[in-house]
């Protein structure tokens, strides 16, 4: 398995990534009800995405807490990501919703920040170094 070790941009990054999640998930799981009149989305995909969100966090919490990674978890996460952004674009162009003025800007909003860690993510990556493998502990 290639191993990186973790430039702390990296680290940086994926504890940024960690904190929206979680600052996310959090709103949108705990006020799923207010937010859904403002934003016109289900009660219960608000929610959904609060749920799904917080794992997330908690795992990208113990990711950057590591020096050393698998490099493969590290383009995981940046694939994630770009799906979400993806996913976010398709929920506004493919009229699954209804959302409103507030909800399309949220929706942009919270796309246009997951690309940015992304692209953060994507720098840290290459400022980290491979591991040889003849390097890796037992």
């Amino acid at each position: 398995m290639s191993m990186i070790q973790s430039s702390r941009f990296l680290r940086n990054a994926l504890a940024a990534d960690a904190a929206a999640c979680a600052a996310t998930g959090l709103l949108l799981a705990m006020a799923a009800g207010p937010l859904s009149g403002l934003l016109g989305f289900p009660t219960s995909f608000l929610r959904g995405a609060g749920l799904v969100l917080l794992p997330c966090a908690a795992l990208l919490a113990w990711f950057c807490a590591r020096e050393t990674l698998p490099r493969l978890a590290v383009h995981a996460v940046i694939g994630v990501n770009i799906l979400w952004v993806a996913d976010s674009i398709a929920i506004l162009v493919a009229g699954w919703f209804q959302p409103s003025g507030l909800g399309i800007a949220f929706v942009l909003a919270q796309a246009a920040a997951v690309a940015v860690i992304t692209e953060l993510e994507v720098i840290g990556l290459k400022r980290s170094a491979a591991i040889p493998t003849g390097r890796l502990a037992a």
